[in-house]
């Protein structure tokens, strides 16, 4: 079975968006996943089709109705469906390269894009949802950080990228920053291709790009240091 995607959105119109070209766009056509979207106003229930209010307690801005978000959800992820629900909001955990791996192995997703203030606590609470976050700034709305995090993890499905290799030297996938990449021309603007990478000894190669992985996560990431790494 396939990686299932299943957005719940005011903008279905926003999909797939990025997320239908290059590679993941290939993947997509050719099945290794799909893509569904939900318009959170076709279960709205009056002929405005409302689906926020007004913050309990006051405040600005508007919240998403429990009731009417709690149906879109259960239309979408009917009773028995495996997979996780996640809502993409500013206060979740942050996304990991690991959590990408493990939702890229695994049924699908449910993803639920906010809007406005936020969503009521209670439909959080009460479907399950899983809060992630892409970063510690506030967007608009939950439609680019879903796509976001499903480009993190659609790459990572089988068959998409075509070899595993392909993203097994990258970034964060072996608690580490990816070591700097160089192809030809030879000499740019007055810099030259670090010799050991032409040097046919990969041995050496290997050990070089480990140490300059270790340098730059030193220098720019040092929270991603580990007594193995080191």
């Amino acid at each position: 079975m396939s990686f299932a995607a299943s957005i719940i959105t005011l903008f279905p119109e926003l999909f797939p968006g990025p997320l239908g070209a290059s590679v993941l766009g290939r993947g997509l056509n050719d099945g290794l996943w799909s893509l569904s979207t939900t318009q959170l106003r076709d279960f709205a229930e009056d002929r405005h089709r409302t689906v926020d209010d007004t913050p309990s307690g006051g405040g600005a801005g508007m919240v998403l109705k429990p009731d009417i978000l709690a149906k879109a959800i259960d239309a979408t992820a009917r009773e028995g469906d495996p997979r996780p629900r996640i809502l993409m909001s500013p206060r979740g955990k942050p996304l990991t390269q690991a959590r990408a791996r493990e939702l890229a192995l695994g049924p699908g997703a449910v993803i639920v894009c906010g809007r406005f203030e936020g969503i009521d606590q209670r439909v959080i609470d009460g479907r399950g949802l899983e809060e992630i976050s892409i970063g510690d700034y506030v967007l608009a709305g939950g439609e680019v950080a879903a796509m976001v995090l499903l480009e993190a993890v659609v790459r990572l499905i089988p068959g998409v990228l075509g070899k595993a290799e392909s993203h097994a030297d990258e970034s964060f996938e072996n608690g580490l920053l990816e070591y700097p990449q160089y192809t030809r021309p030879q000499s740019f603007e007055g810099v030259d291709i670090p010799p050991i990478l032409t040097s046919g000894d990969h041995g050496k190669i290997a050990k070089w790009r480990h140490e300059q992985s270790l340098v730059l996560t030193r220098a720019r990431r040092p929270d991603l240091m580990t007594t193995k790494s080191s």
